[in-house]
């Protein structure tokens, strides 16, 4: 069931006209539609799922649809297919990618390896391209990279492609040799560590709830660290009354459904998620009408990429 649209939102004829014809889509193509909370409001009000990369990755793999339309970017739709290689995945808009799913070269991972040997792992997270987690032994997600990491066997553990999540994992655990690689997320390395103390000296009461994928900086000023869905949930499960988001600002329309009576800010400069924002209701039901937007991935790479999902969820499930 479609989750209500809420505000302006509710009273845009349009949007309404669009929710329905995606509707009948859905059900003539059987057809299931998950989207992550950084996309639009109105994208995630039409979703039957809004959830985390993890959240979507688990639930792919058990929905009985044939058709997934996945509501974010290229490695989503990518891990999506991984999972369910006989059914059909389908982007909105192909072209909304992840630039730290890149960041990452094959002889980072491949000296690494020459040099601890079987006594190493690489993790990868799971923003990454297909290529680059069949490079990899395990995928992770921010919502669980630090258990996994944890139980790895091996004490070296590259990781791969964030450095700002890998040096957090570091830090939570400290009995590990993490190896960091110098790739980012552009949305959260630009947080400005100035205007978050600006926004705190405003609110004073505000609890500072942010993202690991965040810089060192950043997270020493936070109150709570976590994925998207941990913030949603802190922020539930809090008493206070005010909050200050440091992630992509797309996550306020799940914040302010679950949390009505609470406030939430963000810095000035609000982290905004170009590529995220690509994906629109328009989009979505084009996708539905005409089948464009399949996912297809690397033949090649398919399988040692998949083991390390397939990996990922058995890691999370203990």
């Amino acid at each position: 069931m479609n989750r209500q649209l809420n505000g302006d939102l509710a009273k845009d004829a349009d949007a309404q006209n669009l929710l329905e014809r995606i509707a009948r889509l859905k059900q003539d193509r059987d057809a299931v539609i998950l989207a992550h909370y950084y996309v639009a409001p109105e994208v995630q009000a039409a979703a039957d799922y809004v959830g985390d990369s993890f959240y979507l990755a688990k639930l792919a793999v058990s929905l009985p649809q044939q058709t997934i339309v996945l509501c974010g970017v290229e490695f989503m739709g990518e891990s999506a297919k991984l999972l369910n290689p006989s059914k059909t995945v389908l982007l909105p808009d192909p072209a909304a990618d992840c630039p730290m799913a890149h960041m990452v070269k094959r002889e980072t991972v491949e000296a690494a390896r020459e040099r601890y040997g079987d006594d190493l792992a690489v993790a990868c997270y799971v923003n990454s391209t297909v290529e680059v987690k069949s490079w990899s032994d395990v995928c992770v997600t921010s919502s669980n990279a630090v258990k996994i990491v944890s139980e790895l066997p091996q004490h070296h553990v590259l990781f791969i492609p964030d450095r700002n999540l890998g040096r957090y994992v570091a830090e939570q655990v400290p009995d590990k040799h993490i190896i960091l690689n110098q790739g980012c997320c552009p949305r959260h390395e630009e947080v400005s560590l100035d205007e978050l103390r600006e926004l705190k000296a405003q609110h004073p009461a505000a609890r500072v709830l942010a993202h690991p994928e965040c810089t060192e900086q950043v997270l020493a000023e936070a109150d709570y660290i976590g994925a998207t869905s941990g913030i949603i949930a802190a922020a539930e499960a809090s008493d206070a009354d005010e909050f200050i988001v440091v992630t992509v600002r797309g996550v306020l329309y799940e914040l302010q459904r679950r949390c009505p009576s609470k406030r939430f800010y963000f810095t000035h400069t609000p982290p905004t998620c170009r590529d995220m924002d690509m994906v629109t209701l328009e989009k979505v039901a084009a996708c539905l009408e005409t089948g464009l937007g399949e996912v297809a991935v690397d033949p090649a790479a398919a399988p040692q990429a998949k083991l390390t999902l397939d990996r990922m969820l058995e890691y999370a499930a203990r």
